[in-house]
């Protein structure tokens, strides 16, 4: 239940929401027992004609809360009513009573699930902002050992299940029991001995479905694990399709898929089975039970002791049928529950997860780029493989440093750490004299501009793509920024120009085309300090050419880090740094570094030939 009142709290004012909730349900229930309780004197109208004839008994002497005194005074009103008014006017006045009754229970119980229905998408909505705000600002390592669509599955099948299960709490977890409470009232009321014998039943069904539950839970766990690598085999397929068909691994995947839904398909059937079997087994039960009592009543009615009349009777197996369905409505509310817990706490897993890069308190608001950024004995470890090992390097304002080396010497890790992507596992980074973790993120993040190898792009207009996270901006600053990185040309020539459409991750362009976007992005920002990851590696050389030139235009009087595949891209830079193994192994211009015949003049000689 604490995982329950957890996923409650997110319907803002839920107490008092919840409290409206069981005063809606109580009255409702009250009401509906009133109609039910008028059928007894209805049927002592119908089949008891010595209520017209008898003497109207007299008021009680003394007022207590006991059956007797109810008894004599409801006695004394309805057969002074019945002898006055005759019993036709008195069964049509018990009718419109049962009619009237039923209109306001109803009305409740509509208000009653409204009232419900209101938490319900209220705990949806802002329970699914969290997910999302809390994903939102987890550091990249954690994407990086998860799958992404076993999140995406969290915030779609397991939200569905924390909907169904808040819905069917509320209306039969939470209200039922309220209704078997009043039932079992009046079934006191009308015949203790009678009630207690059923009671006494009533443990073998509750046993029964209580196990059935427990094996639920369990398997529910299951299938929306199940349901999350699923998921994420689709996100990969419908990603990786052009390698799929390239390669002829349709069948490979096929299989895959086949396997991971027969799997889910076995886990589910056992759910239905269970699920289905709890509502037939406790209706089979209950009318055993009800042919126990019948035996059971019917002999205390036939023995002629007057301690269960014969309406009285009827009325009790009235109350205790109405009684079967909302016990089954708790019955399956609860396993629904069950279910919908299990879900909740595969998303509270990540709600709770502490993001590793986080604000201190008090950091400081940056507004400007002054100095320089340096790395001060820094190393970097992904679990047990180090990735960079102390590092010493100061980039000056307005300097362009170029970082190269073999694939896997610690290029792009060493750029990440500056915009705090990562913190270094030893060691510092500080800009401006001050360790990065001493800043506020947002504002950090703010004076940087970041271009990569894959561009990246969203299924909107250009105009958006180019003004992303930005507010209020202008379309000839849009046009500008396009200008610089050479893409104002094929924008116009596109459809609608700058509010054409590009499709998912930018697929209606070329890879040319998409990386001047990613371009003109980072000139509309006017960052101080860039950061370009292997920009024009992925293109062919007409792309190259245009992608450089609007680079080129990009890096004018900012401090740039740029990590280069192809040398010739990096010539100009104030400094060349050469890693490897992530070690620092040369550094300085490229014509220090050509004569000085290392690791960058044989690379350069590689690319050459």
């Amino acid at each position: 239940m604490k995982i329950y009142f957890r996923i409650l709290q997110y319907a803002p004012g839920y107490a008092a929401r919840i409290l409206k909730f069981f005063i809606y349900a109580i009255l409702g229930v009250v009401f509906s027992a009133g109609y039910l309780a008028l059928t007894m004197p209805m049927l002592k109208v119908l089949f008891n004609d010595s209520v017209v004839n008898a003497s109207v008994p007299p008021l009680p002497e003394t007022f207590e809360l006991s059956k007797t005194v109810a008894e004599q005074t409801f006695n004394h009103y309805f057969i002074g009513f019945v002898q006055q008014y005759g019993p036709h006017n008195t069964l049509l006045v018990i009718c419109v009573g049962i009619v009237v009754l039923i209109i306001i229970g109803n009305t409740l119980r509509y208000l009653e699930r409204l009232t419900a229905s209101r938490i319900k998408v209220d705990v949806v909505k802002n329970m699914r902002m969290d997910i999302f705000s809390k994903v939102s600002s987890l550091d990249i390592g954690y994407f990086n050992n998860q799958r992404k669509g076993d999140l995406m599955s969290r915030f779609t099948n397991d939200m569905s299940e924390v909907e169904g299960s808040v819905a069917n709490s509320l209306k039969s977890v939470l209200k039922e029991p309220i209704t078997l409470i009043v039932y079992l009232t009046v079934l006191f009321t009308i015949s203790y001995k009678l009630t207690l014998f059923t009671l006494i039943l009533l443990p073998v069904t509750g046993g029964l479905v209580a196990e059935i539950i427990k094996r639920l839970k369990r398997k529910a766990k299951q299938s929306q694990e199940s349901m999350g690598r699923i998921v994420n085999i689709l996100d990969e397929t419908f990603g990786g399709m052009r390698v799929i068909k390239a390669f002829n691994a349709r069948n490979f995947i096929l299989k895959k898929i086949d396997d991971e839904t027969s799997y889910h398909r076995k886990v589910n059937l056992s759910i239905a089975r269970k699920n289905e079997l709890s509502s037939p087994l406790s209706e089979v039960l209950g009318v055993i039970i009800v042919a126990i009592i019948l035996y059971y009543g019917g002999n205390l009615v036939l023995g002629g002791s007057g301690e269960l009349e014969p309406q009285e009777f009827m009325g009790f197996l009235v109350f205790y049928a109405s009684m079967i369905q909302p016990a089954k409505n708790f019955s399956n509310g609860i396993t629904s529950l069950q279910k919908g817990t299990v879900a909740a706490d595969r998303i509270f897993r990540i709600i709770d997860t502490e993001p590793a890069i986080k604000n201190k308190e008090g950091a400081i608001v940056l507004s400007e780029f002054k100095d320089c950024i340096e790395f001060r004995q820094v190393s970097f470890t992904y679990g047990t493989d180090p990735v960079l090992k102390n590092i010493n390097l100061k980039i000056e304002r307005g300097k362009t440093v170029a970082l190269v080396g073999p694939s896997g010497g610690g290029k792009s890790t060493l750029a990440d750490l500056v915009p705090r992507f990562y913190d270094p596992t030893q060691g510092a980074v500080l800009l401006d004299g001050i360790g990065l973790p001493e800043y506020d993120i947002e504002s950090l993040r703010r004076l940087m501009g970041v271009v990569t190898q894959e561009s990246i792009l969203f299924n909107d207009s250009i105009f958006n793509n180019i003004a992303f996270g930005m507010e209020h901006v202008k379309e000839e600053d849009v046009i500008h920024a396009a200008r610089v990185a050479n893409a104002h040309d094929f924008i116009m020539q596109t459809e609608h120009g700058y509010q054409t459409y590009i499709g998912d991750r930018g697929s209606k362009l070329s890879g040319g085309q998409r990386q001047r976007l990613a371009i003109a992005r980072a000139v509309l920002k006017n960052p101080p300090i860039l950061i370009l990851d292997e920009a024009t590696s992925a293109l062919d050389s007409e792309s190259e050419r245009l992608v450089q030139d609007a680079l080129t235009n990009l890096m004018k009087n900012r401090t740039s880090i740029v990590i280069a595949h192809r040398l010739s891209t990096i010539q100009h830079a104030d400094e060349i740094v050469v890693l490897q193994d992530g070690h620092i192994v040369e550094r300085g211009t490229h014509a220090v570094l050509v004569q000085q015949n290392g690791l960058y003049k044989k690379l350069s000689e590689i690319q050459k030939a």
